[in-house]
């Protein structure tokens, strides 16, 4: 039995162990870490960055700024864009303008969300679920789908049916992939309810879309010819991030987008401390400090033009894994080919059920069994770390996690919770919890070259022999 802390992957791992097992003979480590997905600079940032200190504008206002916004609103094709500290600062305030467009104007120290319910994505990075907290809410998780890994279109309807009175949905589009956009819009506009789209993940991503409208209000479910839109476009509010490992970067930062003028004005008030026009800072409501500066601005300003040659480059990643592993019990990450175009941002796989060794976790610590012919995500990464590359678990269920064990998660069946004991026959499905024990994200860097990736491959490989 091998046991791995996760907080202290290489600490724990016996590197010699791989290194020296037959299976690896011929297998040296990379001089240089590969990593999951690192940020790649092409010089035209510098340029930018260079410009706002000559010009003195190191601050949260500038040239930099204002074009930031220009290109993402272009690029993306919604009409308005505000350009914000990070990715959470976005949908902090996204939640917030739909929390007080539902419900009003709160009192100050109460969120505008305060004991409403809001279903959200389940198996998603915790920044999509915590600003429905910052703002008092309460997070009902939706369950998985196999086919994007994302929120279950059929679990949410049978969300509503148990909470009816919900009227927000928090969606994301996890790893850079759409999700079942007009199926889950279907659902949302049936119950009136306000999409947040979170596509943190998948700037630069596309869906197949068959509706017109862009929220429950105008011509709410009226379909035209498919056409192709940027994710990014489908909620009412949307958030995108530049945080550091994204497909594109400026270290940090994120974007408001909305096509509502009065949104996109009431944003900029709250992220520069909802100051009142006046010759004194004078303020009526609660604001933040959330203005992207204008210097991190010049860095994604210069980052823009190789959106699409990223893009490229982690397709050409995903697709090089796929076939170098096709002859292995594991599939990747899926997506829909015929209505969506992902961008790639990371290669997952998942090992079928019967090739997965025995495997249990805890809160941070795994143990394994290794089995002729058989692996698990523990081995594979412990094995990809030998060799000084870095993979990472699926991101683990909001449902799982500590902090929100509490809360409620629907699944297709209904109540997610408490569904297993004696008296109960047949098993739950828990489609997130399936795809977190028997999934994992591989180096995805669009630096690395296809000789590295054929190693990290080889790797693999070995561990099911």
């Amino acid at each position: 039995m091998v046991k791995r802390n996760h907080r202290g992957a290489e600490k724990a791992m016996d590197r010699e162990k791989y290194l020296t097992h037959p299976s690896f003979k011929g297998i040296e480590p990379f001089k240089n870490k590969i990593w999951l997905s690192s940020p790649t600079m092409h010089g035209e940032e510098q340029k930018w960055v260079d410009e706002a200190i000559r010009t003195n504008w190191v601050s949260t206002v500038g040239a930099n700024i204002n074009e930031v916004e220009r290109m993402t609103a272009e690029k993306v094709g919604c009409k308005y864009a505000v350009a914000l500290s990070s990715g959470t600062a976005s949908l902090h305030l996204a939640v917030k303008l739909a929390g007080e467009r539902l419900y009003g104007q709160p009192k100050i120290g109460h969120g505008t969300l305060e004991g409403k319910r809001v279903f959200c994505s389940d198996m998603t990075f915790d920044a999509t679920v915590n600003p429905i907290c910052y703002e008092s809410g309460i997070p009902v998780f939706i369950d998985t789908e196999a086919d994007t890994w994302n929120m279950d279109p059929v679990a949410l309807e049978k969300a509503f049916e148990i909470y009816p009175e919900v009227k927000l949905v928090v969606m994301a589009h996890l790893y850079g992939t759409p999700g079942k956009v007009d199926e889950l819009k279907a659902v949302c506009d049936k119950h009136g309810a306000i999409i947040i789209e979170d596509a943190a993940e998948s700037l630069g991503a596309k869906y197949k879309s068959r509706y017109a409208s862009n929220g429950p209000e105008g011509d709410r479910g009226r379909r035209t010819n498919a056409y192709w839109r940027e994710t990014g476009t489908f909620g009412k509010y949307n958030c995108i991030s530049f945080n550091g490992n994204k497909i594109i970067t400026g270290s940090s930062g994120g974007m408001l987008l909305t096509d509502d003028e009065e949104a996109a004005k009431k944003v900029r008030k709250w992220s520069t401390q909802a100051r009142e026009a006046a010759a004194w800072y004078q303020h009526e409501e609660l604001g933040y400090n959330y203005r992207m500066s204008n210097v991190i601005a010049g860095v994604v300003r210069g980052q823009y033009p190789h959106l699409e040659e990223h893009i490229a480059q982690k397709k050409a990643i995903y697709e090089r894994y796929k076939e170098g592993l096709k002859d292995l019990p594991v599939q990747m990450n899926p997506y829909d080919d015929k209505n969506s175009e992902p961008n790639f941002w990371l290669s997952c796989l998942i090992i079928d059920k019967d090739a997965m060794c025995k495997q249990v976790r805890s809160e941070t610590e795994a143990l394994y069994i290794s089995e002729k012919g058989k692996s698990c995500p523990t081995e594979i990464l412990e094995a990809i770390a030998s060799i000084n590359a870095e993979g990472r678990p699926i991101w683990k269920p909001m449902h799982m996690q500590p902090i929100y064990r509490m809360h409620p998660f629907i699944t297709q069946s209904g109540s997610g919770r408490a569904m297993t004991n004696a008296y109960i026959d047949g098993d739950a499905v828990d489609v997130g919890m399936d795809i977190f024990n028997r999934g994992l994200c591989l180096p995805s860097d669009n630096k690395m070259t296809p000789e590295q990736q054929d190693v990290i491959i080889d790797v693999i490989k070995a561990c099911f022999e």
